[in-house]
Order: structure tokens, then sequence, then C-alpha cells
């Protein structure tokens, strides 16, 4: 736990430093002084508000094991089962209205965690491959990267926006850099950002794949699951247009939720997914992550045609 803190901290240093370096490329020391100082008020604001801000941006409804529509109790009943048996607090378990099947874990620790699947994971994939998948979910908890995930999205989304903004106020040849150092802003800054969160990203993805094949005691679904959720998301079949207008979190997600098309997406913030695919089969091979039996499958569950539907007296929005 200590070398993931400090690997944690390491990497916000790193998104701060580039942040401030922006700065002080647009507006000298003054503008370093002003970005480190809004870095450390959205470092701030990220750490305590965390899990509220993804599932703001995402509009994500709370449900619980109660819930009129028997696709969304299961996927409630499963992950509070999984959390209690990985020894996880009760987490938040939220529903994202989106065709695009994908999942993400927010909350800067496990006593303040969020989880959320879109509807489209729970229409187009099987119970147990949802179970993989909020599994893998739950691992990303009690790994703890959901705070550096969470705050890395909020500086890499502050860098790029800061980009933007030098292309309007950054051109002035007085400035550190002039108009070609502002044009190398636009394009570098974000560019770097991505990395940083490429760093951040891809060994934690196939951590939490191998820790969820353990929460769950299935890593054979995860692996199918994975597979779905690739052909399907960057397939062209469901564009996520929330993670689109928002690119900064896409590395949050089980899969990159970019349809690939913008340059949003030079950087994939994600391992390969067959890659992930092959590390969690040779884990079923050996007989890995099979700590417990899924839940048996009920018919009504199982195979599912439809995006479900929430009935308003049985949803309830993330607690303010």
């Amino acid at each position: 736990m200590g070398s993931n803190h400090l690997r944690t901290f390491a990497l916000i240093a790193a998104m701060t430093a580039l942040f401030m370096g922006v700065g002080f490329l647009i507006g000298g020391q003054i503008g370093m002084i002003i970005a480190l100082a809004l870095a450390g008020v959205g470092n701030f604001i990220s750490y305590w508000n965390a899990d509220k801000i993804v599932l703001s941006m995402y509009r994500a409804k709370e449900v619980d094991e109660t819930h009129s529509d028997p696709r969304i109790r299961a996927y409630a009943s499963d992950v509070l089962e999984m959390a209690a048996n990985a020894g996880l607090p009760r987490p938040r378990v939220t529903i994202v209205e989106n065709s695009q099947p994908n999942a993400f874990a927010t909350g800067r620790n496990p006593e303040h965690a969020a989880v959320a699947a879109t509807t489209g994971l729970l229409s187009m994939l099987d119970r147990r491959e949802v179970r993989g998948v909020m599994a893998h979910e739950l691992a990303h908890v009690r790994n703890r990267d959901t705070l550096t995930m969470t705050v890395t999205a909020t500086i890499a989304g502050a860098i790029s926006a800061l980009a933007n903004f030098a292309f309007f106020f950054g051109g002035n040849r007085d400035r550190p850099g002039g108009l070609i150092g502002t044009i190398a802003i636009m394009i570098l800054a974000p560019m770097a950002a991505s990395l940083v969160q490429m760093a951040i990203s891809r060994g934690r993805e196939y951590e939490a794949d191998a820790g969820g094949a353990e929460i769950s005691g299935d890593p054979e679904a995860l692996a199918r699951a994975l597979q779905k959720i690739e052909q399907i998301a960057h397939g062209g079949r469901a564009v996520n247009q929330q993670a689109e207008r928002n690119p900064a979190t896409a590395h949050m997600f089980i899969i990159n939720p970019l349809n690939g098309k913008g340059a949003d997406n030079l950087f994939s913030t994600h391992p390969a997914t067959k890659n992930r695919v092959a590390a969690l089969m040779k884990l079923a091979g050996m007989g890995g992550g099979h700590r417990s039996a899924p839940a048996p499958v009920s018919p009504d569950v199982e195979t599912v045609s439809a995006v479900p539907t929430f009935s308003k007296s049985r949803s309830k929005r993330p607690r303010g």
C-alpha cells in the first residue's frame, strides 16, 4: 500500500508540474504561480468531492437491491455481495443511462467509493459477465486507484482547457515562447497529459483484472466481457457521447469509451484488450481467481434484449 501511495503522489505531482509549466509558458512567473494555485484548489476539490464530480458529470443515479427492474436488482445485489466478500465497505451503486456497455469506479477511498455501470452494460452482457466487470471495479476500489484516476482526470481536463486558453491569450511574442510556444502548448500539453494518464492507467488495469478475477471467482466471464465491450464500444455500434465530451475521464472506464476517431484517442489510456484477455485466460487455466463460485443466474436476468428503465420511486440520486 505504501508504494501505491508513493506512485500516486508522484503521478499527481507530475500532472501538477505540467500544469504549472503550461502556466509559465502562457504568463511567465505570474502565470506559473496562478497555475499552481489553481492546481492546488483543483486537487483539494477533487480529493473531497471525487465521487460527486464524476457521478454528476455522467448523471449517475443511485440504485439498490430493492429496485423494481430485476436486472438492476441483480446488479446491485451482486456488487454488494462481492464487496462484502472482499472485505470492502458498502459502496454506492449507481447506473448511468448510456447505450455503450462500460463501467467505472470513483471515490477518494473505499469508505467513500461508488461504482457505476451503464444501462448498455446490463442490456448487452449476461449476469456472470456483469459480475466480472463490477468485480474489476471493486478491485480498483480495494487498490485505492479511484482517487488517483479522478484527480488526474480533473487536472488533465484543466491542462487541455489551459492549452485552449493559450490560443486566445498566449500569442503575445513578449511572453515566454511567443506564438511558436503557444502553438507548441496547444499540441504538446494535451499529449503530455495523455502520456501521464497512460502511466497511471495501463498497469492498474492489469492489476484490477487480476483482482477482479479473484473477487468474482470467474476470470473467464471478465475476459468475455472485455471482448464484448471492446467490440461494441470501438465498432461504432454505441458511442458514449458523455465521454466524448469529457475525454479526460476516459482512463476511468474498464474499456476506453472513446471511438478512436479523434485526436483525444491518439494515445490509448488502456492496455490492448487482447493482452488483458490473454492474462485472464492464463489465470483461468491455472485455476486463479476461483475463490468462490459465481452466484446462480436467474432466467429473468441472464439474457437481456432491452436497455433497463428506471422506476422513479426506486432509483435514487447520489447523496450530496
